[in-house]
């Protein structure tokens, strides 16, 4: 493992992924003067130029970011590795139960509880994109929020609600994506990437997305069916939260490199 190189020596997680991994820390200046069978890991998607050519030259990266799941709490506590990706858009892989249900005995509220009814009337909730990933895929929040209100309107004369992201503090507790949804009684939520998406269909409510997302086999794409969106069933889902539970580490997994050996040993 001692062949692992990271960014950004200041940022936490990355400094306790390079000492579970036993690798160093280097300026995106001095990349070229590594062998590419050195993987590098870096955190941010402001680093778009870091990722394409890590994709050009065929070096492997490890992208860090926030968590699928859990960090609808106080503390974030939880972070998502990537090999070669931003989001984990492969198949669903197969996995044991027990780090989600770990997960859900510490936060109970995780526990999946299926499909919610709502109202027939009930209002639209579209999450708009914040500016980094927003920059990443070459889109702008104005410009996508436009569009999609008018492909909308094609097909729904529903009450649309927006939401923009935010500062974090506005996105838990009693302002998280589940607590909206109890509120306001949402038909469904229409985002372009965020996790919202994954928040949405675990309190009950379908998704629609927009671009590539670790949701993308279980939400709705095609803006047509707003009227009648499908909702994976309890099975697929549940599935999916394993999954996304073994593909997420707290801090103390990533600095004793039990995060490293997970993704390897399931391919994640």
């Amino acid at each position: 493992m001692s062949n692992m190189l990271g960014l950004d020596p200041n940022d936490e997680m990355v400094r306790l992924w390079l000492q579970g991994t036993k690798g160093k820390c280097i300026a995106k200046e001095e990349l070229d003067e590594y062998p590419i069978e050195m993987p590098l890991a870096f955190r941010s998607m402001s680093k778009r130029k870091i990722i394409n050519k890590c994709l050009n030259d065929g070096r492997d990266f490890y992208y860090i970011d926030n968590g699928y799941i859990g960090n609808a709490i106080k503390k974030k506590w939880y972070y998502r590795v990537v090999k070669n990706d931003v989001q984990h858009v492969k198949k669903i892989v197969t996995v044991p139960k027990d780090r989600f249900n770990r997960m859900a005995s510490l936060h109970p509220w995780l526990n999946y509880r299926g499909q919610k009814s709502r109202p027939n009337n009930g209002p639209i909730l579209l999450v708009t994109p914040s500016e980094k990933p927003g920059a990443f895929y070459g889109i702008t929040r104005d410009t996508w929020l436009n569009d999609t209100i008018e492909e909308l309107k094609k097909y729904t004369d529903r009450k649309i609600i927006i939401r923009d992201k935010g500062l974090r503090s506005n996105r838990i507790g009693d302002n998280s994506i589940a607590s909206q949804c109890s509120r306001d009684g949402i038909w469904a939520v229409v985002t372009y990437q965020s996790i919202a998406a994954i928040e949405a269909i675990h309190y009950g409510i379908p998704a629609f997305t927009s671009a590539p997302t670790a949701t993308q086999n279980l939400a709705n794409t095609d803006l047509s069916l707003i009227e009648s969106p499908m909702y994976p069933s309890e099975g697929d889902f549940q599935r999916l939260l394993n999954y996304l539970a073994y593909c997420q580490y707290t801090p103390n997994e990533l600095g004793n490199g039990s995060a490293y050996h997970l993704i390897k040993e399931y391919d994640l």
